[in-house]
């Protein structure tokens, strides 16, 4: 169960990859009409329309997106079952087509069915049951007066019949199923800023499980209605309101974990720090541009989960100050630099820049409260051992940084420590990670893997280990399967 909710948090992060390219479009639109005094010109009507495109079509990407990313083979026929999933039940569950389904008028139908097509929730469904047939079905051989519809053509003509029998099961279930979801997102939105704060403990408590992002999906889209980003973005909301369930990122990720980095750093043995520097001050300025902070929360994470407690309540608390205050600002991607640059002018952003004053005090927070634990208790952060055992020989890896095979050499590094080619089963990667299944994870080498460049290993079952390698994850995939390809 817990390989298939993995396998479900790295496919979902697919569709949400494609969030930033809405968020330059919005961002640069409102900001092109903001310096034009207010009125919108031509070209940044044209690029807020084409961001509003892909925010009203998430639930589309994502039962595309889990369609593609839970099929055992990464095949476009796998996509398109995703895509004739979602409209055969989006058609079938439409406002229209239960009125006419169970004998009513259109106004007297449940609002569960309202904007279906827009529902996340229903988006995911559609791409997991997708998955599930076009595993099931795309290697059937029908006889030959059928076999035009045999392998990969069968999953999307299996799907819409599927479709057809789980819509009847939701024209009755479904409304029970969204008053839960709109309860449990309800009980904790109506709690207002403690609300925010307590889904910020959650979400960052949950990462090393990969289980945040089913959490993220209650309050960022439109699951429960409260679609915090779609909303902030598309300037539909309530000022000072809409976008709480973001802000709060946006002092850690810039300013709060890089001061950790500063403190882990002043805290390291003197022998570590020129090379413990260089791994976490990397790491320091991809959270502050960008907001993606796996690299940093990996690297304490397991060798002093006390401070990864720490750091959750803190971002908790974060976020109950920015929704207290009313400090808004928003992402597509994440709580980085450049997401807040582009957020700034929205419409439905509110001081965006006391969020930069909290983040300093954030900052301060961060740098000793982590100093003082590490000291105090003598935790085990990058630098305060061996080198060799937990960071990266970046030395060797600098002096190939130039090189056209340092993503080879460093996927050749992190497979020998993996045990081999012959204890690979399946790769995948995510945005920081390299998402594997291996034969025996008795054969994994935790201290060969860092040394080859990675920031840190989960192991999530006997089976399931995950290498956190940092944003350039693509480039070592590749490699990686070249290498296997060579066994």
């Amino acid at each position: 169960m817990m390989a298939y909710l993995q396998r479900m948090g790295r496919s979902l992060m697919l569709p949400i990859a494609v969030l930033p390219a809405a968020a330059l479009l919005l961002g640069f639109g409102y900001l092109i009409t903001n310096l034009n005094g207010g009125e919108e010109m031509m070209i940044s009507a044209l690029m807020t329309k084409a961001g509003d495109a892909i925010l009203g079509h998430i639930a589309t990407l994502f039962a595309v997106g889990l369609a593609f990313g839970m099929a055992k083979e990464k095949d476009g026929a796998a996509a398109i079952t995703g895509i004739v999933a979602f409209l055969t039940i989006t058609t079938l569950l439409s406002p229209e087509t239960v009125a006419s389904l169970k004998g009513i008028d259109v106004e007297s139908v449940d609002m569960a069915f309202e904007n279906i097509e827009k529902n996340v929730f229903i988006g995911i469904l559609s791409g997991l049951i997708a998955a599930a047939t076009y595993n099931g079905f795309s290697q059937i051989k029908l006889p030959d007066f059928l076999a035009f519809f045999s392998g990969k053509r069968l999953p999307s003509i299996m799907v819409a019949g599927m479709m057809i029998i789980i819509s009847l099961i939701m024209l009755f279930l479904w409304p029970i199923l969204f008053g839960g979801l709109v309860a449990f997102g309800t009980s904790i939105s109506e709690l207002g800023a403690v609300g925010a704060g307590i889904y910020g403990f959650f979400n960052r408590l949950l990462i090393p499980v990969g289980l945040h992002h089913a959490l993220n999906s209650v309050f960022w889209f439109d699951t429960v209605g409260i679609n915090d980003i779609g909303n902030f973005w598309s300037g539909e909301g309530e000022k000072g309101i809409t976008g709480r369930y973001q802000a709060g990122f946006f002092p850690v990720m810039m300013f709060g974990l890089p001061a950790a980095c500063l403190a882990m750093y002043h805290t390291a043995n003197k022998e570590n720090k020129k090379m413990v520097g260089s791994l976490l001050s990397a790491a320091a300025l991809t959270a502050f541009l960008t907001g993606v902070t796996e690299p940093i929360e990996f690297s304490f994470m397991f060798l002093a989960p006390v401070l990864y407690v720490i750091h959750a309540l803190l971002m908790g608390l974060s976020l109950f100050m920015a929704a207290s205050f009313q400090w808004i600002a928003g992402f597509a991607f994440s709580g980085g630099a450049i997401d807040f640059f582009l957020s700034s002018s929205l419409p439905l952003a509110n001081k965006p820049y006391m969020l930069i004053l909290q983040g300093l005090v954030f900052a301060l927070i961060y740098y000793f409260v982590f100093r003082f634990a590490i000291l105090k208790f003598d935790l085990k952060t990058p630098g305060r051992t061996q080198m060799k055992e937990n960071v990266t020989d970046l030395n060797t890896l600098n002096k190939n940084q130039n090189s056209n095979d340092k993503y080879d050499q460093q996927a050749v590094g992190i497979l020998k420590g993996l045990g081999g080619a012959s204890n690979i089963k399946e790769l995948n990667y995510c945005t920081t990670r390299l998402r594997l299944e291996v034969k025996d994870a008795k054969l994994i080498n935790e201290s060969q893997i860092k040394d080859a460049g990675a920031y840190g290993v989960k192991k999530i079952s006997d089976e399931n280990v995950h290498v956190v390698v940092g944003t350039h994850v693509e480039h070592v995939a590749e490699a990686f399967k070249k290498c296997l390809t060579k066994g």
